[in-house]
């Protein structure tokens, strides 16, 4: 196990994020703390990040982490603090820190944290300061996506009364949504995702999709490594991203981590970078005609997997459940 120092954060560094329907410099810092409860449980099928993690970090590690992200503040508008599970559970961030962490962002407009539904209740959100904006990981609105592919441990019905709670406090929800997560085909996982974005837009400011990235120790990484799992193509992320031509009222954007990459989302190394330079401009200006017209040999090959693996059948045929399963 590689060494940790405890009064240091996993990582800082600085990005580019819209606040108010305007592009502004951002702040992202990722703390290190005792970890997401949920992953000490079985944990989700996708998710390696809790390997930052180490039980014995309390609130003076995570003071001195503050103290480190403090350095590296400029007044940025926007603030992005994130850990490996819930910033609001109070066993992983303590009340009187998470407190002095909000407070501590001089100029921000915006301090974007994250947090499962179940920490996130009227009487928490009461003490959120007015700049506070919260992500939430919906990844899908199919409840049987969630529980057989995602293992998420909870419901679509827990996600719906987080985010109204925050709509009634006046705080800006952020929902995740994770593109392709194992036992889907690639067209399954392009309609179960457009699916949820219709679901989750009128309860967010704004929606990510976030293409499945094969992480470290999961269940994913074991499907990937026998050949069992491929994340998503860059062609599916943009049918999905499409949308926007049709959603209004909500930003829709996507920044996949392990892009290019066999890890990550990926088309070809022929088309690879071009499209993500396309992806880029798409999450800032919004405008869905940049995603079409666009076109490789191996666009052929991901419309024949799409023909392919609807005349199989092999894997989780979510067509089959959308009417029955989600909540309208």
């Amino acid at each position: 196990m590689k060494s940790m120092d405890l009064n240091r954060p996993v990582t800082v560094w600085k990005e580019e994020d819209v606040v108010d329907g305007k592009r502004e410099k951002a702040l992202v810092a990722i703390f290190r703390t005792r970890g997401c409860h949920w992953s000490r449980t079985g944990g989700c099928s996708m998710c390696g990040y809790n390997v930052e993690s180490l039980e014995g970090i309390g609130p003076e590690e995570i003071s001195a982490q503050l103290g480190a992200v403090l350095e590296r503040y400029e007044g940025e508008r926007m603030v992005k603090l994130y850990t490996s599970g819930s910033f609001l559970d109070p066993n992983e961030i303590p009340l009187d820190v998470r407190d002095r962490i909000l407070n501590s962002f001089d100029g921000a407009k915006r301090v974007l944290i994250e947090s499962r539904p179940e920490f996130v209740t009227p009487d928490v959100l009461k003490g959120l300061p007015d700049h506070s904006a919260v992500a939430l990981g919906l990844e899908t609105a199919n409840d049987t996506v969630l529980r057989c592919s995602v293992r998420k441990g909870f419901r679509v019905k827990d996600y719906v009364r987080a985010a109204d709670a925050l709509n009634d406090r006046g705080l800006p929800v952020r929902t995740y949504l994770l593109l392709k997560p194992p036992f889907m085909t690639e067209r399954s996982a392009i309609e179960d995702t457009k699916v949820s974005v219709r679901f989750a837009a009128p309860r967010s400011e704004s929606v990510s999709v976030n293409p499945l990235n094969v992480q470290k120790e999961t269940m994913v990484e074991g499907l990937w490594r026998r050949g069992d799992y491929r994340p998503p193509w860059i062609w599916s992320l943009f049918e999905v991203l499409k949308l926007r031509s049709e959603i209004s009222g909500v930003r829709i954007f996507s920044s996949p981590s392990g892009s290019g990459t066999p890890r990550g989302v990926h088309n070809c190394p022929e088309c690879d970078r071009r499209l993500l330079d396309v992806l880029e401009k798409f999450n800032f200006e919004q405008d869905a005609s940049v995603l079409e017209k666009h076109n490789c040999q191996c666009r052929r090959e991901w419309a024949s997997l799409l023909r392919t693996e609807d005349a199989m059948r092999t894997s989780v045929d979510v067509h089959r459940y959308l009417e029955d399963e989600l909540p309208l």
